[in-house]
């Protein structure tokens, strides 16, 4: 009886061990490269900084397009596998992402910083993640502990991008969904929102609320007058839809909070960010009103918002590969 009991127990032990070591495997962690490619952060922090000396607006799109990667199928790198091989549809031509998503070539420069110091070591899912974080604190933004350990996909999901995607046209309470499907509460809707504090956007994603807002035949009631006079000036009737305007017109390139305060006075570039402090009744309103008012409370949540995003849906442990080119699945 005693043998079988030790017996017992160390079948248990074992069994045990295996569970916490499948568990660890299926969990980021901020020490996940602490052996293999301790260096990362800093390889990759200089390469946004080096892409910033001859692109301002480099640090907005690199966030952007952790966001889109992380809301369709979770954050797995998939936003960035051109057409080839087994992928028959790049998320890189779905609607919300062709012709605005940028940065694809920053990205490829990173991931061949990173393999020359750490080959098939460090996922391109992991360096969205990085390069989303050194891009907002090399803009006077907030720092955070980036937790890694992601793996990048084998397929992309076009289809899913067309619809999981936010629009810059939908209502709030549409756009309130789509953050819901993906784990993210209201709170993280307002403080995500916050990254519009720095980049550009094309006239094309705001021109109808210039001139016939839902066919009004009058322009957005909740625009800023003086605002919409700069506006219509910049984007015309039939003008050039791809031409830039700040997203921030107070301090187009710094991560602050006068994107909030910009929304206080109706100063919201795009509908969606208006919304968020016009649409009567909604719980964003004081949220909107907490980050205007106190920088250091937006700082925060946005830090754990982006830690929020960049745990959704990771593959990790034997799930995916680790991509030795972002742009494919290793072998095609």
């Amino acid at each position: 009886m005693f043998s079988t009991n030790n017996t017992y127990y160390s079948l248990l032990a074992t069994i045990l061990l295996v569970l916490t070591f499948v568990l660890s495997e299926g969990q980021l962690s901020a020490t996940f490269y602490s052996t293999t490619c301790s260096n990362v952060s800093t390889i990759v922090r200089n390469s946004v900084q080096q892409a910033l000396t001859s692109d301002s607006r480099i640090a907005a799109s690199l966030i952007r397009l952790h966001f889109h990667d992380c809301f369709v199928d979770g954050c797995d790198g998939s936003i960035l596998l051109d057409v080839g091989g087994n992928i028959t549809q790049s998320e890189k031509d779905a609607l919300p992402n062709a012709n605005s998503v940028r940065g694809y070539d920053v990205v490829d420069s990173i991931k061949s910083s990173v393999e020359s110091s750490c080959p098939g070591v460090v996922s391109c899912a992991d360096i969205l993640a990085l390069a989303a974080e050194s891009s907002v604190s090399l803009s006077q933004g907030p720092s955070w502990t980036v937790l890694l350990g992601r793996r990048d996909s084998l397929t992309a999901n076009q289809a899913s991008a067309n619809t999981s995607l936010p629009s810059p046209f939908e209502t709030l309470a549409n756009i309130t969904s789509k953050f819901s499907a993906v784990g993210l509460d209201t709170n993280d809707l307002v403080a995500l929102s916050g990254a519009h504090s720095f980049g550009r956007s094309q006239c094309q994603f705001f021109s109808q609320r210039l001139f016939n807002f839902n066919g009004t035949g009058n322009p957005d009631p909740n625009l800023n007058s003086t605002y919409l006079t700069t506006l219509q000036q910049n984007c015309p009737q039939n003008g050039n839809g791809a031409t830039l305007n700040d997203l921030d017109p107070s301090t187009p390139d710094t991560f602050d909070n006068n994107y909030f305060t910009n929304l206080l006075i109706h100063k919201g570039l795009l509908q969606t960010d208006q919304e968020l402090f016009s649409t009567d009744g909604a719980s964003t309103i004081s949220i909107v009103n907490n980050f205007a008012n106190n920088q250091s409370a937006f700082f925060e949540a946005f830090a754990q918002s982006m830690i929020n995003m960049g745990n959704i849906s990771p593959l990790t442990g034997t799930q995916g590969q680790i991509r030795i080119d972002c742009k494919k699945v290793n072998g095609s």
